[in-house]
């Protein structure tokens, strides 16, 4: 039986109606499912947790050491209900395969252009960062390269001022200004699983509030052949970051990004001061501290995680 041509075109019609829509929404129980997955970008095969509806806002979420994109756990779900969470393990991190470090350079220029591509592949095109620790320095040249793509951002302890480095970087600023052998094994036990674990305690008052998965995961992790040398390197090149913070806060002076800080004030490494700083550059930012270390999100994911979810909503029309 032959099928009237304005059936054929109304049908047509139809078909490319259901193709711009997409599939039927999402239920809720599918948003807050955590997906798991790898992408290969070059030669490294980029681990990544994703949940939340693909055609939703994006959020990604950078961690910083001595983390992965675990920190992120109680984050992820409680995001996925109105947006789309990308969770990614930089290079050298959690469950991300990268080459040994004769055959990539562990730098943060590097790593930032590893997750660049990987955003691209996954055709995030416009998203808001999160970030923490050694995943800020990514998140701001991201941001500095791409300014019309960073919808907003969010800041648990990740610097971006000379006033946020605590007396924790002395040792370390000695290595930068003269990196002997000498004064790379003086800070060799960065990288160690005790010292990772002192970064979780160090300004926590209740001790018992800290789970043990996190800290012997990345010391786990840390130990693993390689991986230390591969830490100290990426040491080293931190004072790369430090340079461009006045490129990074002309990033912010002009494009006005929206900003939260959720700081942990105890923290060994970055001082309130950090957070502070905003202010100069962006006057709206919104600052707050809690009375924990650097790993705020370990010890008061209770309080930090719905005032995040309250700004995305704020911010992201």
């Amino acid at each position: 039986m032959k099928m009237h041509t304005g059936v054929l075109a109304v049908t047509a019609t139809l078909a490319m109606i259901s193709g711009v829509a997409g599939a039927a929404p999402m239920s809720a129980n599918e948003k807050a499912q955590v997906h798991y997955r790898f992408e290969k970008v070059g030669d490294v095969n980029v681990f990544y947790r994703e949940a939340g509806d693909p055609t939703a806002p994006t959020i990604l979420l950078l961690h910083g050491f001595a983390a992965s994109s675990f920190m992120y756990r109680e984050l992820i779900p409680a995001l996925s209900d109105r947006y789309h969470v990308v969770a990614p393990d930089l290079p050298s991190f959690g469950n991300t395969e990268s080459p040994e470090r004769e055959k990539y350079a562990y730098t943060f220029a590097n790593i930032t252009k590893t997750i660049d591509r990987f955003t691209e592949q996954l055709k995030l095109d416009r998203y808001a960062i999160v970030v923490h620790d050694y995943g800020a320095p990514v998140g701001w040249r991201l941001a500095s390269a791409h300014p019309s793509r960073i919808t907003a951002i969010v800041s648990q302890n990740g610097n971006a001022y000379e006033e946020g480095l605590a007396k924790g970087w002395d040792g370390i600023k000695k290595y930068w200004q003269s990196p002997t052998a000498e004064n790379r094994a003086a800070v060799s036990d960065f990288p160690t699983p005790a010292s990772i674990k002192w970064q979780y305690f160090e300004g926590v008052k209740d001790p018992s509030v800290i789970s043990p998965d996190g800290y012997t995961l990345e010391g786990m992790r840390v130990a693993r052949p390689g991986n230390a040398d591969i830490q100290l390197d990426l040491l080293l090149d931190y004072a790369s970051n430090v340079k461009m913070y006045p490129q990074f806060q002309a990033y912010f002076r002009k494009e006005q990004p929206p900003l939260l800080a959720v700081w942990g004030k105890k923290d060994p490494y970055f001082l309130p001061a950090g957070a502070t700083a905003w202010k100069r550059d962006l006057p709206n930012a919104d600052i707050r501290f809690y009375d924990t270390g650097h790993f705020a999100l370990e010890t008061h994911a209770h309080d930090i995680v719905p005032v995040i979810h309250a700004f995305l909503d704020k911010n992201l029309k």
